[in-house]
């Protein structure tokens, strides 16, 4: 009898339309169905990792490499002036080495293919060789929009590797493990180290010029402006070009065409890292003290001097503990210690807010704001590097951090508005490393979810339904996913203007999101009371943020709750 009765309703239950057998789909609704599912995928210790190459900044002199962006490929697009977040570069080869020139790009690979080295961007001078065009074989291009093969006249090409590139004004350095350091683009400074020649044209020259003449192997070269220098594995530095700052740093003012050894403060001293990229120079010693020598308009050698111009090496008696790196910019300088902490001083947009724009003596930039915290003791900052007007860290747990002037969004922070901290980029990686130019910069890192403790998410666009009025912030407990899953959902449940969403376990301050859009239910839900955050299930809360604490679908830094 009790059996019966549960037969019939059930039997009701399904005429009440409670539950129904489902019927054939059509191939459309199959399609749709498919695309609008979640994927999850969970990553252990042993993911494969890939390498990407991200660019961003001024687009229209091609320095991205991104034709589309110069040329639209569909009739209705419009030329893209400036790519103010990063955008992924299609590589062939994995990318060892990048720079960033005024208007221009090198990239290199360690492989030992036939094409090591690849440009794109202006070519003017011919600083990223004779790219043929297409139309006239005697003809080359002086706008380069895609990566290009530059071939190098090596005698063993399928041995020889490329381990550096460096990108001045109008040159180029190209280091090799075994074939010397070659050069090319304009010489009139003699900055390619070779004999200056009056009135030569550099619009679509063949020559490229091979150095060998130092007192042991080049291990690395930087390009200044106009300016080159060269470190060997001895500690010693050589430098050739123009000299009217004393950026050679040569004792004189004038312009020097052969590479020559640097004397003053470094002689005798071992090098083991140099850097330049406007006028000024600064060198590190293997015991952690900093040189400095070129221009000093704007305080970078003030410490040592009130000259504008120096002429020679000199020592920088700096007090703030073992220098491990240095990076040179137009106007100001920054340099990392053993201890992690940076320092910066000069003039323009220093990192510690409106109130400091110049100084003589080395500023600390506070670690917080590079994600140290009590609950992340072991966060540091691991590199540092500079453009013409702005800076780059990059943290021990491969995270990007810029600030300065944002020159054609050449910070990569989505906005067009300086940037008086240091920001976070939001990249779906570990960033190994980044070039900084005049208004543009790249990266490249290695695409890996981190250990097993953390999920990435990714929710296809036809999954969103929520429809919001503020943002909010969905937070799963550990014990539901690991060590958590965090996520900013922002205004009417969307993030910046993206097709992807990045999920990790960061803290909700530095949560990752590329291009981010954002929600995790396919039915609109109401949106929780501001007193009453609402629990969806177990395990899933959504709490409110207040109105204004998100900006492009991630938080602002220092806003309340954050």
């Amino acid at each position: 009898m009790a059996l019966s009765g549960v037969r019939r309703a059930v039997a009701l239950g399904f005429r009440r339309g409670l539950a129904e057998a489902a019927g054939p789909r059509s191939t459309r609704q199959l399609r749709e169905a498919e695309e609008a599912a979640p994927v999850f995928q969970y990553v252990g210790k042993a993911a494969e990792r890939k390498d990407r190459v991200f660019v961003w900044g001024f687009c229209y002199s091609g320095a991205l490499g991104v034709p589309s962006f110069v040329k639209p490929d569909v009739g209705w697009k419009k030329p893209r002036r400036i790519q103010p977040t990063p955008y992924r570069l299609e590589t062939e080869e994995k990318i060892s080495s990048a720079a960033c020139g005024y208007g221009f790009t090198l990239l290199s690979s360690t492989t030992t293919d036939i094409t090591k080295v690849w440009g794109m961007g202006l070519n003017k001078d011919s600083q990223l060789g004779f790219q043929r065009s297409r139309r006239d074989q005697t003809k080359g291009y002086e706008y380069v929009l895609e990566p290009s093969p530059i071939p190098l006249p090596l005698e063993k090409p399928q041995h020889t590797r490329v381990l550096q590139v460096s990108c001045g004004r109008a040159h180029s350095l190209i280091l090799t493990d075994s074939e010397g350091v070659f050069t090319m683009g304009n010489n009139s400074y003699g900055q390619c180290g070779r004999k200056v020649v009056e009135d030569e044209t550099y619009s679509e020259s063949h020559l490229i010029h091979q150095l060998k003449e130092f007192d042991s192997r080049v291990v690395q070269v930087v390009c200044g402006q106009d300016h080159s220098l060269f470190r060997t594995e001895k500690g010693a530095v050589y430098a050739c070009g123009w000299g009217a700052d004393g950026q050679t740093g040569l004792g004189h003012y004038d312009i020097t065409s052969v590479p020559t050894k640097l004397r003053g403060d470094i002689a005798g001293v071992n090098i083991i890292q140099v850097s330049s990229y406007g006028d000024c120079c600064l060198a590190v010693s293997d015991e952690g003290d900093v040189f400095g020598w070129g221009n000093s308009e704007y305080l970078q050698l003030a410490s040592v001097t009130e000259t504008t111009q120096v002429n020679v090496p000199r020592h920088l008696p700096f007090k703030i503990g073992k220098i491990k790196e240095a990076a040179c910019g137009g106007t100001g300088n920054v340099v990392l210690t053993e201890e992690g902490n940076v320092f910066v001083w000069g003039y323009g947009i220093l990192g510690k807010g409106p109130n400091l724009i110049e100084t003589a003596v080395p500023e600390m930039i506070p670690p917080s704001l590079f994600g140290w915290s009590d609950f992340n003791p072991d966060i540091r900052v691991a590199h540092v590097r500079c453009g013409l007007s702005q800076f780059a860290a990059l943290t021990n747990r491969g995270e990007l951090f810029v600030w300065g002037k944002n020159l054609r969004g050449c910070l990569g922070t989505g906005r067009i508005e300086d940037q008086y901290f240091p920001w976070r980029v939001t990249v779906p990686g570990e960033v190994v490393d980044v070039a900084c130019g005049v208004d543009h910069m790249q990266e490249y890192f290695t695409l890996q979810t981190p250990p097993c403790s953390q999920l990435w998410l990714e929710i296809a666009w036809k999954c969103l339904g929520m429809s919001c009025s503020h943002g909010a912030v969905v937070v799963y407990s550990s014990k539901h996913v690991g060590a958590g899953l965090r996520h900013v959902i922002g205004s009417r449940g969307r993030g910046a203007a993206g097709e992807k969403g990045f999920f990790s376990s960061s803290l909700v301050r530095s949560v990752w999101q590329w291009h981010c859009a954002a929600a995790l239910f396919a039915e609109p839900r109401p949106a929780p009371s501001s007193d009453h955050p609402e629990t969806v299930h177990e395990g899933m809360t959504i709490v409110p943020v207040p109105p204004g604490v998100l900006a492009r679908g991630r938080p602002r830094w220092g806003s309340p709750g954050f």
